[in-house]
């Protein structure tokens, strides 16, 4: 129930049988530092440009042929729309509830305010009992919808916004896309699957994986030069822009303040998704005094299939990782458990 429907998801929509080529109308509203500068309609996953414009009058107005529906967004500049379905007829877009004016568009829209309205009765239900009849509505809504568009975007859409995806095993994403043949070809489908393995593949019990980030002083620092050398080390995977980030930091100072006699325990900070400059100054701002690996970026966050930060995880002396994704309190028992175990 937390994860927004209409939160921006990378997609890219494959063919499927040859069809008659229909007209289609966008009509996407711009802000006034738009003016001038040309807008796209994107294929999402992919990143092909489908159609661009220019800016004129605070719009962006499409118009080109198109042979099947696809999943795309409008951008200009860094930005882009909420996702949507490119289709025949007139879309047109307003900002709560995104795209409408054509068939799959106008059903997106009315399953996005089922969805706010179990959002809402979520919120307010009484008791555990009250929560799990939503969730059940929610989850029998978002079937009904899969299993009523299994060879179009929309299907798709539902099916890895409504579900929580990322909780699903590879086995049962496999088995899903076995089911659902259509939603198999995207490319999404492949990065969705490749990062749950990943997942998998760095869950406790397994060995961590290195990664080398040359650093701003042109010298490279690795995960292996810390992890596996017969401590334990606890990596944070961070950023300088990200609330929870922060204050996690405070916990792994109380952990660090628990353990600052005992040579066993290092603390590592990757910063990720981040710039140099930005990452440095909430380094001395919170007065975080262990090491860090800067300008990290993407790479780590695509190797252990890291979705959201801080991403914090326990590597034993041997490389082993002990604990993966846990925060607050349950991190706190997780060293605990490990430094002082017999």
């Amino acid at each position: 129930m937390r994860k927004s429907l209409i939160a921006l998801i990378s997609l890219a929509a494959v063919a499927s049988a040859p069809a008659i080529a229909e007209t289609y109308k966008v009509i996407a509203p711009m802000p006034p530092e738009a003016e001038g500068t040309f807008a796209r309609i994107m294929s999402f996953g992919s990143g092909a440009i489908i159609d661009s414009v220019p800016v004129k009058d605070k719009a962006a107005r499409f118009k080109g042929q198109i042979d099947e529906p696809v999943l795309a967004v409008v951008q200009f500049g860094s930005s882009s729309s909420n996702p949507f379905i490119l289709e025949p007829g007139t879309i047109s877009f307003n900002d709560r509830e995104g795209a409408f004016g054509s068939m799959l568009n106008d059903q997106l829209r009315d399953i996005v305010r089922q969805y706010r309205s179990l959002q809402e009765q979520f919120g307010t239900a009484a008791d555990d009992a009250a929560r799990s009849v939503v969730m059940a509505r929610y989850t029998a809504l978002t079937d009904s919808v899969v299993n009523a568009n299994t060879d179009n975007p929309l299907g798709y859409y539902i099916f890895i916004s409504g579900n929580n995806i990322n909780a699903m095993s590879s086995a049962e994403l496999e088995a899903a896309f076995k089911k659902y043949p259509y939603f198999a070809g995207y490319q999404y489908s492949d990065m969705l699957l490749d990062n749950v393995r990943k997942r998998e593949a760095t869950q406790p019990g397994h060995k961590f994986v290195d990664f080398s980030i040359t650093q701003p002083d042109g010298t490279v620092k690795s995960l292996s030069d810390y992890a596996g050398k017969g401590k334990y080390v606890l990596v944070d995977f961070w950023a300088s822009w990200c609330g929870p980030c922060i204050r996690q930091t405070k916990v792994l100072k109380q952990i660090q303040e628990k353990y600052k006699d005992d040579p066993r325990l290092q603390i590592l900070g990757v910063a990720v998704w981040d710039k140099v400059e930005d990452t440095r100054r909430a380094i001395s701002q919170h007065g975080l005094t262990w090491d860090c690996i800067v300008d990290a970026q993407s790479v780590p966050t695509d190797l252990y299939a890291i979705t959201g930060i801080p991403c914090i995880m326990l590597i034993g002396p041997d490389g082993t990782i002990l604990s993966r994704d846990k925060q607050g309190d349950e991190l706190i028992a997780d060293v605990d458990a490990a430094l002082q175990a017999k």
